[in-house]
């Protein structure tokens, strides 16, 4: 099973669990049908800014759809055993990231810490959802819009920013870029 396949069954379930339509969910989390649609046939892994928001309109924090198992603390992922769940974004949600979750297992979690890679990306469709994002540049130059800003970010540059406003974090000057991202989402 795909980790596309697992999000997308665990979004059926619990919108199942809470008697509501495709449609009533979309609607609840502020998100395209279809696109809710092929996330929960498994065609599709959804980016974490539209997790975000159906996690939320499911009473369910964001880690509940990315975890496979409880891990006792401390949780420790060695560089070499990172594993990738890529999300080719469709409908509406631009771009190429593949993302390491690095907080999976801890089920008391407040915050989801992530390695992410940016693949350059023509588009900048914006998005905001409730709560904070961290990052930190790694490898290569970000581009954040934020607002009506636009900042771009080198290797070792930070930016801590509130998540409801309007924004696009993509890779600049056409190369791949790699961040540590901590998600926070209230619940």
């Amino acid at each position: 099973m795909t980790s596309s396949d697992k999000i997308g069954t665990r979004i059926r379930t619990y919108r199942e669990n809470l008697g509501l339509s495709i449609e009533d969910l979309a609607r609840n989390a502020g998100v395209d049908t279809s696109l809710l649609r092929k996330a929960e046939a498994g065609e599709v892994y959804p980016p974490l800014g539209i997790m975000i928001k159906i996690s939320r309109a499911l009473g369910q924090r964001l880690g509940t759809f990315m975890d496979d198992q409880v891990i006792d603390d401390p949780i420790i992922v060695r560089a070499s055993d990172r594993t990738e769940e890529t999300a080719n974004h469709k409908e509406g949600a631009q771009g190429q990231y593949h993302y390491y979750p690095l907080g999976k297992g801890k089920t008391d979690r407040h915050m989801d810490p992530l390695f992410i890679i940016i693949q350059p990306s023509k588009d900048k469709c914006l998005s905001s959802h409730e709560g904070e994002e961290f990052i930190i540049v790694v490898k290569g130059k970000v581009e954040l819009i934020y607002g009506k800003k636009t900042i771009v970010l080198e290797e070792g540059d930070s930016l801590y920013y509130n998540s409801i406003v309007p924004h696009h974090l993509g890779a600049a000057n056409g190369e791949n870029a790699e961040i540590f991202a901590v998600i926070y989402a209230p619940f």
